[in-house]
């Protein structure tokens, strides 16, 4: 998102936290509901077009909103979204996109108040992990023939009693509302969310050999100092990177594997 759209998604979230900070709200269950709006708005693009058109006054829209999710979702998820489309936007696409990720941040509040956010953010590196080794997995769960239910269906043998709940919804709404994202992106983008809710980056090490508890505490420590803030680290092993270990943050690949000092060593020669 660009522009006038990066600011209201940023006043949504802000609303979103807002509402949240209050126990009283379910955040679950206010996922569910966001997420049926993005089903919403995903499906209806005149109605993406009309709450996000610029010429139409903020209020009437926000009215219209009302009336249209009435009896379908509970106020909470009204009002959010009443909010949103009072704000301008760069794209109608745009609105849809921040509704989806409110509903992944609700979500996440949910696993948080449990104490589960860790836990979460590990599962779901893990079940990427899972789904990157195994072709059949990926090819079932990006299959076009599938329908949401089976993915679903699916999914509920894969994860159901072994993950968090907040895991399973989580990785069940990517699967089966993609909406163009593929399941690398998605697992990667909610992996950010998470980070962001403990105001820490998120670091994919991979080391020839599990690392010890020293190690980590060591390796995180350097981090935080790099960065400035907490990093969370999300291990792999790989025997292919020889010893040493490769370090992803966001773009940024810090590589001090054996293998990645032979091969630099053999360009030099070449050249």
């Amino acid at each position: 998102m660009n522009g006038a759209s990066r600011e209201a998604l940023a006043a949504a979230r802000e609303s979103l936290t807002a509402l949240t900070d209050s126990t009283s709200v379910d955040a679950a269950a206010l996922a569910d509901e966001l997420a049926a709006v993005t089903a919403l708005l995903e499906r209806e693009v005149s109605l993406r077009r009309v709450l996000t058109d610029p010429a139409r006054d903020g209020e009437a829209k926000a009215s219209l909103v009302q009336r249209l999710l009435a009896g379908q979702v509970g106020g909470p998820a009204t009002d959010l979204v009443s909010g949103m489309v009072r704000s301008r936007w760069s794209a109608p696409r745009d609105l849809a996109d921040a509704v989806e990720e409110l509903a992944d941040l609700a979500d996440l509040v949910s696993a948080e108040r449990d104490g589960q956010l860790d836990d979460v953010e590990d599962e779901l590196f893990r079940f990427g992990r899972t789904a990157a080794s195994s072709p059949e997995l990926r090819a079932a769960l990006a299959s076009r023939t599938a329908g949401p239910e089976a993915k679903g269906a699916l999914l509920r043998e894969l994860l159901g009693g072994r993950v968090r709940p907040a895991t399973e919804r989580l990785v069940t709404r990517l699967v089966t509302q993609p909406r163009g994202r593929s399941l690398d992106s998605g697992l990667e983008a909610l992996s950010r969310l998470a980070a962001e809710r403990r105001n820490r980056s998120v670091a994919v090490v991979t080391s020839a050999v599990p690392l010890s508890d020293e190690q980590k505490r060591r390796l995180s420590a350097a981090l935080a100092t790099l960065y400035g803030r907490q990093v969370h680290l999300n291990l792999d092993v790989d025997p292919e990177v020889l010893g040493g270990i490769t370090v992803r943050v966001g773009d940024e690949i810090i590589n001090g594997s054996i293998a990645d000092r032979l091969e630099a060593a053999k360009r030099r020669m070449a050249g």
